[in-house]
């Protein structure tokens, strides 16, 4: 999976975008750049894609009909194609850095050696995207069958079905569907290709500046991957990500505008399909940087018009070119545009929203320069990095002055009007919206300010410039890509990737019991939407949880409690996904264990199981608990029976009195592992045999567990979908005598490893007899034999009818 997903499929979609453009090019008179291919190839597949799944009978066809579109590209374009093979072979530095750009962008995953994503505990948008494209390719854009009491329903209807952008969503669907992919795991190679296809337009925008070929090829690193647009492709924002390749392929347009400009209609197809994508991907509001683009255009023709004059005929082939270039974007985009309304009030939502999301703060104006020496794009740095970072940022700043002055002495008025136009419309949007929004234009942004500074680079190196001042430029290029590359280190440094073997678990879940739901799933983590996708899920602790069960949470990523549910309640659901967690109560006495993996547990409702009259939480010393029960046997009937879920034995193993660091400091109840060292800590087993070590946290970085100075394991990797529920880790079995013992959990030093400074928390150990049954047994008694019940520890007590006692 590993090697299909990071590797084969982003030749595959590349061979997919690289038709479309060649397909592109013919239509539009054989004038592309080559470096335009592949993003106005994507923008062309994004607009099929679009159409196909609006048509809901034609959505599980898209993967085909863009296979189709490729393949008649290339027929058509064969002739491109060898002046593309021959170009890279001449010129390998574009292709080259696209390659870079892409491996730097999935490098957390490529590193770790398995299918995953780098977005994990970070931002959760992903799953709905994730969601989203399997339903649009296997549904279409068609929402009145959806369940809506269930979160599954629930998300896909109050996001795809109220409008919201789905460019992207359909490109990655249906490219991923082709080659039989799930998902999950194509999601980020996804965002790694999309953000080097952008190096493309970024390739004609530094060559336009004056860059030579290696220089070139550094601003373009330095473009495509700068700090902040970097921490967003590592979250996984697909839609600002494929946007962003929009966005720099209507500037690289406008510097080509003495290609097409003012020429042949059909020159102008391209610009309207990269406007048409950006506005599918991003929504109504990246029809704010198209008309800073056509800005840009009416600023150049106005200015060649005055200076030569207009030729016959030019404004008659302008309004050819307007007309067929609205026709163009109306098709391509025509999901938007048959509900701008709701696509409108979409945008606004997102602009207007109080919400700053995964935000505690509003992102700093500097960080568009693309340096940021943090781990996190969230926090600033500190200490020297802080020093490091200013330093830098005022580089950036004085080379941004002089690339803004060189664009005007050069009088470069495509690039200069394009830069002029787009950054005034991101700067008034910044102005406008809220902390989440204003973040995402800061995005858009950063790579045209990255440009505008090595602007300032290609006026230092220029050929008539001083030996100081070309030296000068040379140590600048340097600084400058080396605070970019530094700023993306700390980031992947930083990444926490996503669990690939609990995903492969739920995957197997979904296939052996589809079609089996509705489906309780009381763990927090919605990328269990997607890969649950054929049980109906419902989360109580999701964002949007089933309405008659959220109050099984605190609130959105609290634990789910199953014990406040009403016994009613549950009779909606055959099944209850539960974590494989032997310190959290059983599901009621009407499921059974259906099935049992390394993580899940999957209980299923006994046919014709009534709902218990009463469910009753047991908590407190056994003694109390034997009261507890008497009184509920006080109030039952002959027609009912005592059902006791008994608890299985715990040994806990106390962090809270265990020798560590003195920097580890907590979070919640956890011990944060900060940084490398050895917790020691000492328990007492009641007898010898074979024993379950269970470890809950959140732990990315390689952890080795020890007892009594033998090595037992070695744990990295397992987080869970919030740092609000613990995870935990699937047991390790180990034969220990009675007695006491001393447990070691050990945090190694730096390594290269992706996730070395991910997430460290350590929540709780503790040991369960092996062999037993984890989730404890049932016991019943008659109402008037309850004292049989006592003497043992429960986690709760039901009372049901008794069999033949009627329901």
């Amino acid at each position: 999976m590993f090697v299909a997903a990071e590797l084969l499929y982003p030749c595959a979609l590349g061979a997919l975008c690289v038709g479309a453009g060649l397909l592109v090019d013919r239509v539009s008179g054989r004038f592309l750049p080559l470096s335009l291919l592949a993003t106005l190839g994507a923008a062309a597949l994004i607009g099929l894609s679009q159409l196909s799944t609006y048509v809901s009978g034609l959505a599980p066809a898209t993967p085909y009909l863009m296979l189709a579109l490729a393949l008649a590209g290339a027929a058509l374009g064969f002739g491109r194609l060898r002046e593309l093979a021959r170009a890279c072979a001449r010129n390998p530095w574009p292709a080259g850095i696209s390659a870079l750009v892409y491996a730097l962008a999935l490098a957390p995953v490529l590193l770790a050696g398995r299918a995953s994503f780098s977005s994990y505990m970070a931002l959760a948008d992903s799953a709905v995207h994730l969601m989203g494209a399997d339903y649009l390719i296997r549904h279409g854009q068609h929402y009145g069958h959806l369940d809506l009491r269930n979160s599954y329903g629930l998300f896909i209807h109050f996001y795809y079905g109220s409008s919201y952008p789905s460019g992207a969503d359909t490109l990655f669907g249906g490219s991923a569907f082709l080659l039989g992919l799930p998902l999950i795991w194509a999601f980020q190679p996804f965002n790694a290709f999309m953000l080097a296809s952008a190096a493309g337009p970024s390739w004609l925008l530094a060559r336009h500046v004056g860059l030579r070929r290696g220089w070139a090829a550094v601003a373009v690193l330095c473009m495509a991957v700068p700090a902040l647009v970097y921490a967003y492709e590592l979250i996984a924002s697909v839609k600002e990500i494929t946007a962003l390749a929009m966005l720099l392929t209507l500037g690289a347009l406008c510097v080509e505008h003495g290609r097409w400009l003012g020429d042949r209609p059909g020159r102008a197809i391209p610009f309207a399909l990269a406007l048409a994508a950006g506005a599918s991907a991003l929504g109504p509001a990246f029809g704010a940087w198209g008309l800073a683009a056509v800005a840009a255009l009416a600023t150049v023709l106005l200015a060649g018009w005055r200076r030569e004059g207009a030729r016959p005929g030019a404004v008659r082939r302008l309004l050819a070119s307007v007309a067929l270039a609205a026709l163009a974007l109306g098709l391509a985009a025509l999901p938007t545009w048959t509900d701008l309304k709701g696509a409108l009030r979409v945008a606004q939502t997102i602009a207007t929203t109080s919400n700053p999301g995964n935000l505690h703060e509003p992102l700093r104006l500097v960080q568009v320069l693309g340096v940021w020496l943090d781990g996190s794009y969230k926090l600033a740095p500190r200490g020297a990095a802080l020093a490091a970072t200013h330093a830098l940022i005022a580089l950036a700043l004085a080379l941004v002055l002089v690339g803004a002055l060189r664009l005007l002495a050069t009088r470069a008025l495509g690039l200069a009007g394009w830069l002029f136009w787009t950054l005034l419309a991101s700067l008034v949007i910044s102005q406008a919206v809220t902390t989440w929004a204003d973040a995402k234009t800061l995005v858009l942004s950063s790579p045209l300010v990255v440009l505008l500074a090595w602007a300032g680079v290609a006026a230092l190196l220029a050929d008539g410039a001083a030996k100081p001042l070309r030296l000068a430029g040379a140590l600048a290029a340097l600084a400058l890509a080396g605070g970019v590359v530094a700023s993306d280190a700390l980031l992947y440094h930083s990444s926490d990737l996503a669990p690939s073997a609990r995903y492969e678990e739920l995957a197997a879940v979904n296939s052996r019991f589809a079609g089996s739901g509705p489906t309780l799933f009381t763990d927090f983590d919605e990328y269990a939407l997607y890969e649950l996708r054929d049980l109906d899920v419902g989360g109580p602790d999701f964002v949007y949880p089933p309405p008659g069960l959220a109050g099984l949470a605190g609130g959105y990523g609290q634990p789910v409690r199953l014990d406040l549910a009403r016994p009613r309640a549950l009779l909606a659901y055959p099944l209850i996904v539960t974590r494989r967690d032997p310190s959290q109560s059983r599901p009621p006495a009407a499921y059974r264990l259906a099935w049992q993996g390394s993580y899940y547990q999957v209980w299923a409702r006994r046919r014709g199981a009534p709902a218990a009259v009463r469910h009753v939480p047991l908590t407190g010393t056994v003694a109390q608990q034997c009261a507890r029960i008497g009184a509920t046997a006080a109030s039952a009937t002959s027609r009912e029976e005592l059902v006791g879920a008994q608890a299985p034995e715990l040994v806990s193993v106390s962090l809270a009195r265990s020798r560590r660091p003195r920097r580890w400091g907590r979070e919640r109840q956890g011990l944060v592992m900060g940084t490398p060292g050895r917790l020691t800590a000492s328990f007492a087993l009641p007898r010898a045999g074979a024993w379950q070590l269970w470890v809950q946290g959140q732990i990315m970085p390689a952890v080795t567990l020890g007892i009594d100075g033998r090595r037992v394991e070695s744990i990295a990797g397992q987080l869970d979908g919030n740092s609000l529920v613990p995870d935990t880790v699937p047991a390790v079995t180990v034969r220990l005598a009675a007695g006491v013992h001393r447990l070691s959990v050990v945090r190694s030093g730096f390594s290269l490893a992706p996730g070395q400074a991910g997430a460290a928390v350590l929540d709780a150990v503790f040991l369960t007899p092996a062999g037993g049954e984890a989730e404890g047994p049932l016991r019943t008694a008659a109402p008037a034999n309850w004292a049989s019940l006592c003497g043992r520890r429960y986690q709760w007590l039901e009372l049901v009818p008794s069999i033949g006692g009627g329901a």
